[in-house]
C-alpha cells in the first residue's frame, strides 16, 4: 500500500462532482439494497409520459435508463452538478432545471405523471405533490436514519439526536399529510467497507454534510489511526441505511402549495 501522504494527496486531488462513485472501485465497497433502484427507475421511466427526477446530482442514475419519457426533466441545486447533468443528459433531450436551495421547483403544477428521486437531500412533500398530476406516482430511494454513522461518529463523536433523523415512519406521515398515498415502504441496512485512508478522505469530500468541517489537517490524527488499522488488514466498517417509497397522489388533489 502506498504511503499515507500519497493516498491522501490523491484523494484530495480527485474529482468529487456528480453522483458517480467509480473512484472508490477497489478501495471501498457497499452492499446494495435488494430492490435494485436503478432497474426499478428504468422500468418506470420507460412507461411514463412526463417525468421529473429531483436532486439528480450529475444525472448519472437517469442516464442509465435505456428509454426516457417524451417529456423528461431533472432538477438539481448545486451548480457543478448542473453542469455535469447538462453534459450527460442534454444530448438526450432532457431539460435540466436549477432548484432553489429551499427545494422549490421552477415548474408548473400538475405537470408530471412520475416524480423520482435517489437520495433526495430533504424531501419537500408539498412541492412533490404540487408538480404531480392527480394520480401521478412517486418512486424514490431515500437515505435512512443513522446512515454511515459509524464513520461520521468516528470523527464527530456521538450524535444521538441526529441518529433519529430521516426516519421512514415520520417521512411516510409527512408524505401522507401533504397528499400522497404511500403504498409500500421497504427498508435495508447495507454493509460498507473502506480499505484505505484515501477512500475515507474522498467520501468525506464528496458527502460534505457527513463531517461538515472536514479537512485533512483538522482530522489528521484520526485519519492516521485509520490508516494504521487498514494497513493491519482491518477495513473500516460502517452501514448505510435506505428506504424505498412507492406512492401516488390522490386523484382528487391533496394538500399542496397553490399554483405559481
Amino acid at each position: 500500500m502506498r504511503s499515507f501522504d500519497e493516498l491522501v494527496a490523491e484523494a484530495e486531488a480527485a474529482d468529487v462532482h456528480g453522483w458517480g462513485f467509480d473512484w472508490l472501485d477497489g478501495r471501498a465497497s457497499e452492499e446494495r439494497p435488494p430492490w435494485g433502484y436503478a432497474r426499478l427507475l428504468a422500468e418506470r421511466l420507460a412507461r411514463a409520459q412526463s417525468a421529473l427526477d429531483i436532486d439528480t446530482g450529475g444525472g448519472e442514475i437517469v442516464a442509465e435508463a435505456a428509454a426516457l419519457p417524451p417529456h423528461m426533466v431533472v432538477s438539481e441545486s448545486w451548480a457543478p452538478n448542473l453542469t455535469r447533468a447538462r453534459e450527460l443528459l442534454g444530448p438526450r433531450g432532457v431539460r435540466i432545471v436549477q432548484a432553489a436551495e429551499d427545494g422549490l421547483l421552477p415548474l408548473p403544477s400538475g405537470t408530471f405523471d412520475l416524480v423520482t428521486a435517489r437520495h433526495p437531500v430533504r424531501p419537500d412533500w408539498p412541492e412533490i405533490v404540487r408538480v404531480l398530476q392527480p394520480g401521478g406516482r412517486y418512486l424514490a430511494q431515500h437515505v435512512g436514519p443513522a446512515s454511515a454513522f459509524e464513520l461520521i461518529e468516528y470523527f464527530l463523536g456521538p450524535l444521538p439526536q441526529e441518529r433519529k433523523e430521516r426516519d421512514p415512519v415520520r417521512e411516510v406521515a409527512a408524505a401522507s399529510e401533504a397528499g400522497l398515498t404511500v403504498e409500500d415502504v421497504q427498508t435495508a441496512r447495507c454493509r460498507m467497507e473502506f480499505f484505505d485512508v484515501g477512500a475515507v478522505v474522498w467520501i468525506l469530500r464528496k458527502c460534505v454534510w457527513w463531517v461538515p468541517d472536514f479537512t485533512v489537517a483538522g482530522y489528521e490524527g484520526a485519519l492516521r489511526q485509520l490508516d494504521t488499522q487498514m494497513r493491519a488488514g482491518a477495513p473500516f466498517v460502517a452501514h448505510s441505511t435506505r428506504h424505498l417509497i412507492n406512492a401516488h397522489r390522490s386523484r382528487n388533489g391533496g394538500r399542496h402549495r397553490s399554483t405559481r
